[in-house]
């Protein structure tokens, strides 16, 4: 098996995982044709795209953790996450919508799996986020 075809068995089966996890309560919220535009979209990505997708969200989360630390989302760091989390989130959706983008760190807040995610490092992250992003939203 060459390494073209070991990175197709992996995205295919990070697809699995995420239907497995999640592939119920996602279609329930964004629709089967989203799910099918997201996963297609996945699955035509490259290596280096997704090794790009990967940097970017290591970004995200840096940026996030000194952002925090600021303890002022409307500052240039938590603009500046909010910015590199829709770089993020447009590189997965493929568009990108304000509305859609708040109501996603909205759920990062109300859901418990998101939330653990990003409050791991510091606890008020996920809340962060949200906030960074409200504002970055509001101001587009």
């Amino acid at each position: 098996m060459n390494d073209e075809e070991k990175f197709e068995g992996f995205k295919k089966k990070l697809i699995e995982d995420n239907k497995k996890e999640y592939g119920k309560e996602i279609r329930e919220k964004y629709g089967e044709e989203a799910v099918k535009k997201s996963n297609e979209k996945f699955m035509n990505m490259t290596e280096q795209q997704y090794n790009e997708l990967k940097e970017l969200e290591n970004k995200v989360l840096e940026t996030l953790k000194k952002a925090y630390k600021t303890g002022n989302p409307a500052g240039e760091l938590g603009q500046k996450t909010a910015e590199l989390h829709r770089k993020w989130i447009t590189f997965c959706w493929g568009n990108y919508n304000t509305e859609a983008h708040a109501n996603l760190t909205q759920m990062y807040v109300d859901d418990d799996r998101f939330r653990s995610y990003y409050d791991k490092e510091q606890p008020g992250s996920a809340v962060f986020l949200r906030d960074a992003v409200k504002i970055y939203t509001e101001s587009l």
